[in-house]
């Protein structure tokens, strides 16, 4: 059974790209992003976990993989292509202060 994208879902998808969310347990909903390219390798559609949406506390959950629920996100901090969080290395952080 497929669901609505949350109201508060700040994205349309990409060009190529769709969207579909799904029941992930009682109080979350998974948010899958589908990429519609051309690949060698399958006919069928890739599709990558986007994140999570807890319905009961209306917040995003960066996916740790497509069958468990990360940390809590501000959707801010997310892309239309992903919830995951980019870890930056700490000397990255350290080169912009020379």
């Amino acid at each position: 059974m497929a669901f609505e994208l949350p109201k508060d879902f700040p994205y349309d998808p990409p060009k190529g790209y769709s969207y579909e969310v799904t029941s992930f347990n009682r109080n979350l909903l998974a948010i899958w992003i589908y990429n519609h390219g051309k690949f060698s390798y399958t006919d069928k559609t890739p599709k990558s976990i986007w994140g999570f949406y807890d319905r009961k506390k209306e917040c995003y959950h960066a996916p740790i993989n497509a069958t468990k629920s990360g940390d809590k996100v501000e959707i801010e901090n997310t892309t239309a292509y992903s919830a995951m969080q980019i870890a930056e290395p700490p000397l990255t952080i350290l080169s912009f202060m020379v």
